[in-house]
């Protein structure tokens, strides 16, 4: 089954939990399921899916909410009896079809005319009832006139008799951003196209590098930007002399690794177990200085391959989960301070540009390492510079394989994803995601941390998934100057 198919399959599935709720008062829950199977069904075959579960849940509601809002029996008003001599018309075929088809189920039995009281009779019923209780010497109706009552009537009987098609919905404002390709997954979710939707939103999107976004990205095209780290959007609010942003949601950088992996870096001293594993940069850096190699660490077994050991990153030249590593590791490096000034930045730089070009090639955004993580193995990359965000999203899909672990490194940083307007329409998305709680619950979902703690809690939980709870051991990041003078001058090391 495809990813698609199957984020497809669980947006139905919680359309159809949120509607048992909605109508657990007046349809039971094996009806609600099968009029949402029978919508889903209609759209079977069909190429083009984003909105195949918005469109499902719109036709199961009509239904169902027609259902519920059906003319219930009024009472009408008494009609005049006919004087006993004057014996009441014969229907016309014409009139007797349609005051059949509306006839209530408990008839009486064929032969048998039905005791139909006036009282009792309904709305559906009424126009053709009244024509057959009125006396035939009154109806002096010209003949034409008289056929006209009676496609009138059967027009009311049968339009009555449907559901009321639901309105159609309000024109969408389309709203162009570009993100952090590590958000994709959430703004392409069917249930926060339809949440945007409900508020008269269709938000499109693009993805890139976060520091391509800051740096190189033509931004005149958007209307809002969407980069991974506040740095970042900081650089963006300069350059556009922007005095708004809206950080929706976190990340804490992770590491991505194996069992195997995270058993052979415990016993060389990197790696502490515990109820989520940390990963101590201090100790990893001095492997790292010493040029050592994973089948020189002592009862290798797993994985004896002549490679440094190394963590696989991004490019630091685009992409920020690369700038957020450099931070950690130029701050542990700097004897645990904030690099700043041109010394502190001289002394780190050699370190840190090992960390990058001994790497060979790195991708321009995390997607793409960390589909290589999904996908390949640890035969490439044993360990995989990550957003913590999207492990525990890959959980929620179901494409975390067992023996696949989430590490946190010591110290860390948060990841804020920083949204910066460029014009109302932009500002409008960025208080949707900052204030709106279906928006905030779906990032949850995605793995993201929001402003309610509580509800990336109960994701983590729900999905039996090990985070951290609470992160103590976070450190700043640098200013965007000096962040953007050590990723120049790593960039330049590539030549």
């Amino acid at each position: 089954m495809s990813g698609d198919t199957l984020r497809e399959e669980q947006a139905i599935r919680r359309t159809t939990d949120h509607l048992v709720q909605v109508f657990a008062g007046t349809h039971s829950a094996e009806h609600v399921e099968s009029v949402m199977q029978a919508a889903y069904r209609r759209f079977d075959g069909l190429p083009v899916r984003d909105f195949v579960p918005v469109m499902v849940e719109r036709i199961a509601r009509g239904e169902l909410t027609a259902r519920v809002e059906a003319p219930a029996p009024t009472e009408s008003a008494p009609t005049e009896s006919a004087p006993a001599e004057s014996a009441p018309a014969k229907p016309a075929p014409a009139e007797a079809a349609p005051a059949k088809a509306a006839a209530p189920t408990d008839a009486a039995p064929s032969g048998k005319p039905a005791d139909v009281r006036p009282e009792t009779t309904t709305a559906v019923a009424q126009p053709a009832a009244v024509l057959a209780r009125m006396p035939s010497r009154k109806v002096l109706l010209p003949i034409g006139l008289g056929v006209a009552v009676v496609v009138v009537a059967a027009v009311v009987v049968v339009n009555l008799g449907k559901p009321e098609a639901p309105p159609p919905p309000p024109p969408l404002t389309v709203v162009r951003g570009v993100i952090g390709s590590e958000k994709t997954a959430f703004f392409e979710d069917p249930q926060v196209v339809r949440a945007f939707a409900d508020k008269g939103v269709k938000v499109e999107i693009e993805s890139a590098g976060s520091r391509q976004i800051a740096t190189s990205v033509d931004l005149s095209r958007f209307d809002f930007a969407f980069p991974s780290s506040a740095p970042a959007g900081e650089f963006i609010q300069r350059k556009r002399k922007v005095s708004t942003k809206y950080t929706p949601f976190s990340s804490p950088m992770a590491i991505a690794t194996f069992q195997p992996i995270a058993d052979l870096l415990t016993k060389a001293g990197v790696v502490k177990q515990g109820p989520v594993p940390t990963f101590n940069i201090g100790r990893y850096l001095e492997l790292v200085t010493t040029d050592t190699k994973w089948d020189q660490l002592t009862g290798n077994s797993d994985y004896r391959v002549d490679k440094n050991v190394l963590i696989s990153t991004t490019d630091p030249r685009t992409s920020n989960s690369a700038a957020m590593y450099l931070a950690i590791t130029s701050y542990v490096a700097n004897g645990s301070k904030v690099v700043h000034g041109a010394t502190a930045e001289k002394n780190v730089l050699p370190l840190v540009t090992q960390l990058f070009t001994s790497q060979g090639y790195t991708d321009n955004t995390s997607e793409g390492p960390f589909n290589e993580y999904l996908t390949v193995g640890m035969g490439p990359s044993p360990m995989v510079w990550i957003y913590e965000a999207q492990f525990v999203d890959a959980v929620t899909r179901g494409q975390i394989k067992p023996g696949m672990v989430l590490m946190y490194p010591s110290p860390t940083v948060m990841s804020k994803h920083t949204l910066v307007p460029l014009n109302a329409s932009g500002d409008r998305v960025g208080r949707l995601l900052s204030t709106d709680s279906q928006l905030q619950r779906l990032a949850a979902e995605h793995g993201f941390r929001s402003a309610d703690a509580a509800d990336f809690a109960k994701v983590a939980a729900d999905h039996q998934v090990s985070v951290a709870t609470d992160l103590i051991d976070v450190v700043d990041i640098p200013s965007y100057d000096t962040l953007e003078h050590l990723l120049d001058s790593v960039g330049k090391s590539y030549g």
